[in-house]
Formats: structure tokens, C-alpha cells, sequence
């Protein structure tokens, strides 16, 4: 078995951030974030654009789970990551299967959930940023940053 690299997993396979508002699921593609310890607590912290639809649900649940899939499902995930579910029912249009449980929502075809309790929110600033080149990848839409407690990781993880 393949160990987890949260840099690879991330960064280069990328993950779906999904939370529930209401009896709705909406869920996004996501290639920045990371995981380690704050507050003596197991952590991810994830970034959202303040326009996505996403945040929406994630601002309105007290949870949100991160989801990471095998290589063969990069097509879904690229979908997932460019089309707004505002208009329609984008996870419908792939091959995923949806799952909530116990408030947690996930794919059935994941290898590995992260399971997260919402425990910090912060919008980033330009003033905040030391390094001016991270200016770059901003047009005055700067993401919130998210951090969650995890909560349960759910492990399927067979990839090689």
C-alpha cells in the first residue's frame, strides 16, 4: 500500500471539499490546503474563493469533509472544480455516488474522507501577505481560509 503524501494527494491529485446545507450537498475541487496540528488539535485547513458556491455550504454547517480519489477519477474532479452547482446538479453529471451519513457527505468512490468540524474561519488579506507575489493569483477575490478539527478519517485506500 501506497502511503498518503498530503502533498501529492492534494496538490497534484486534488480533493473535493463537500458540506450539506440543508437537505443540499454541493462539493468543489480543491489543490490548496494542508494538515498538521494547531490548538493541540488535529487539523486541515482548506482555502475557498468567496464566490463559490460551496462556501456557501460550508459556512452553514458546522462540518465539511474532505474526499480523495484514485487517479481514474481526475476527469470528475477537473468537472467538479470548473462548473458552479448553482445552476445544476454538477454531481449528477459524473460517475460519482454521493453519500451522507451521520452528517458526514462523501463519494462512495473515495479512498480516504476526512471527516472535519469547522473550528476557525479567516478571510486573507493582500496586507497580510509579505511575499508580494502572491498578489499574482488574486483579482481582489481572496480566499477564506477554513480550519477543521478532524473529526474521523474513513479509509478505503488501496491505490499503489
Amino acid at each position: 500500500m501506497k502511503k498518503f503524501n498530503v502533498f501529492e494527494k492534494i496538490g497534484k491529485d486534488w480533493m473535493l471539499i463537500s458540506a450539506q446545507k440543508e437537505d443540499k450537498i454541493n462539493t468543489m475541487t480543491a489543490s490548496w490546503g494542508g494538515m498538521g496540528v494547531l490548538w493541540n488539535k488535529e487539523v486541515v485547513y482548506i482555502f475557498v474563493r468567496p464566490q463559490r458556491y460551496t462556501r456557501e455550504f460550508i459556512d452553514a454547517s458546522e462540518y465539511f469533509t474532505l474526499s480523495f480519489f484514485d487517479k481514474e477519477y481526475k476527469k470528475e474532479l477537473d468537472y467538479l472544480g470548473k462548473v458552479s452547482g448553482r445552476e445544476l446538479d454538477k454531481i449528477k453529471e459524473t460517475s460519482l455516488i454521493p453519500a451522507i451519513e451521520d452528517g458526514k457527505v462523501y463519494f462512495e468512490q473515495a479512498n480516504m474522507v476526512i471527516y472535519c468540524k469547522k473550528i476557525y474561519r479567516q478571510h486573507l488579506t493582500p496586507e497580510s501577505f509579505i511575499d508580494k507575489k502572491i498578489e499574482e493569483f488574486y483579482e481582489n477575490d481572496y480566499h477564506i481560509m477554513y480550519i477543521g478539527e478532524i473529526v474521523e478519517i474513513m479509509e478505503n485506500y488501496t491505490e499503489e
